[in-house]
This record gives C-alpha cells, sequence and structure tokens, in this order.
C-alpha cells in the first residue's frame, strides 16, 4: 500500500483544499475523519472513493473493522505528522476519507403515514446545524429540511459537531417556497417559532404530520414564513434574555413533540 510522508503531495494538499466550499463543489468530494462517522456513511450509502490510514493512530480506534468494509485498492497509508495535519478534531482516530456528496432534493425523503420534520431557514453556523442533526437523531425525525441555506451541510466543522447524525437523518435542501409547497403536498401542518406568537408550544398537537420551522438566532424566521406557516408557537421565556441558541429551541419542541406521540 502506497504511503504518504510529505505534506507536499498532490493528494494531500487536495484535502486540504476541500476544506473550502468552493473547492467541494468544484470537486465533486468531501473530506470527513473519524471510524465511526464513515461507518455511518457507508450505512447510508455513501462509498469512499479514497481512504487515508494513519496505521499508527488507527491501531487504537475502537472501530478496528471499519478499514475491511473499503476495498484495499482505495486506501493510502499516511504518516502521523501528516494525519495531524490534516485533523479537525483532537482524538481522532487515524482515518480521513474523500467522499461523494449526495442529491438532497426532497424528491429522494421518503415519509411515514404521520411524520414529524425540521425546517432550518438560512442556517448559518456549521455548529449549530450539527447540533439539530443530533437531536434529530436522537428524537428519529423523520426528515431535516434545510432553506435557503448559509452554510454548506458538508462543512467539515458540522460533520463533527453532528457525531455523524448528518448521515443518519434523512436531508434535503431547497428554497423555503419549494419547501412549503412539499409540506402542502404532503398534508404536514408548520409550525413556525417566533418569540412574539401567541401560542404556547406545549398547547400545541404534534401527534398529526408537523414540521416546526426554525430561523436564525439573529433575526428569527423571515416573513415568508411567518405570514405562511399554519401556526407560531413559542417557548416560555422566564429570565432577562429573550433568545435560545436554535439548536436548544430545537431540541425542546422537538421532544415535546416526541413526548405527545408516545415516543
Amino acid at each position: 500500500m502506497e504511503r504518504i510522508t510529505s505534506l507536499q503531495n498532490p493528494r494531500i494538499k487536495q484535502i486540504v483544499q476541500l476544506s473550502k466550499a468552493r473547492e467541494r463543489r468544484e470537486q465533486g468530494l468531501v473530506a470527513m475523519e473519524g471510524a465511526r462517522e464513515i461507518g455511518l456513511a457507508i450505512d447510508a450509502g455513501y462509498q469512499p472513493v479514497m481512504l487515508y490510514v494513519c496505521p499508527e493512530i488507527y491501531s487504537k480506534s475502537e472501530y478496528p473493522e471499519l478499514i475491511h468494509r473499503i476495498p484495499v485498492q482505495n486506501q493510502v497509508e499516511i504518516a502521523p505528522a501528516i494525519f495531524e495535519k490534516l485533523a479537525y478534531r483532537e482524538g481522532s482516530d487515524g482515518l480521513i476519507a474523500l467522499i461523494k456528496p449526495k442529491d438532497h432534493s426532497l424528491k429522494y425523503i421518503e415519509l411515514p403515514k404521520k411524520p414529524f420534520i425540521i425546517v432550518l431557514e438560512a442556517v448559518e453556523k456549521p455548529g449549530n446545524l450539527g447540533a439539530v442533526l443530533r437531536t434529530a437523531d436522537a428524537g428519529k425525525v423523520d426528515a431535516v429540511i434545510i432553506c435557503d441555506p448559509s452554510t454548506d451541510i458538508y462543512n467539515p466543522n458540522a460533520i463533527r459537531s453532528s457525531v455523524g447524525c448528518m448521515f443518519t437523518v434523512p436531508i434535503g435542501i431547497c428554497s423555503s417556497e419549494d419547501a412549503f409547497q412539499w409540506m402542502k403536498e404532503n398534508h404536514i401542518k408548520s409550525f413556525a417559532a417566533e418569540l412574539k406568537a401567541s401560542d404556547w408550544y406545549h398547547e400545541c398537537d404534534f401527534k398529526e404530520p408537523s414540521a416546526i420551522i426554525m430561523g436564525t438566532e439573529a433575526d428569527g424566521l423571515t416573513d415568508f414564513w411567518l405570514q405562511n406557516a399554519d401556526a407560531r408557537i413559542k417557548i416560555p421565556m422566564r429570565g432577562k434574555i429573550d433568545s435560545l441558541n436554535v439548536s436548544i429551541s430545537t431540541a425542546i419542541l422537538t421532544f415535546e413533540a416526541m413526548r405527545q406521540r408516545g415516543f
């Protein structure tokens, strides 16, 4: 197996370039690290184009069988110093994979009879996106729809903060208008989260097909959702600050829906 020991190697330079959204779009590739995350991606139908393995680090991994799921001809060894330069997080286990992103059109989302959906409008921070995906996985949400995104869902920090949940939850990407029309076609009631809403979230019925619509922390939802959503809901605020992190707010609403559904 080939072993790379120089940061000047063209393959290593390619991985570095993929930290930029423009390069990910142009190359049609995403770089991701971590055996657990790579395994979840494979389970979700992604097939690594190339796997870079640092044997000295990977020998201590909790997922020693992962490399056997990828053809040997698609694997390259890298030296520890190389891996340390490429890794995004501490304590990673010596694997970096290149994968092809999926098509996240709404037509690929398969819904159960009574779905519960999270809709994120113009999500800006990769860390918030990753945290919401973790909530979606924990609550077995049927899909997360990202409208008019301000961040690339394949941003390395989004993958890292989602701890692999990016690959366990169906994700759709579209405009707000398309999401609204899709929900109407699927008879999904939309609940827009808004500080000035008149309805408390825990008094709403989430047992039927439902979607919570979440905006940014800075600006909230746009007029499009405030005017078109079926209902506006709010979370009680008892302190002096009237804003929760969007991932926390999403978790509160999601687990109320799960409670009502008896999960």
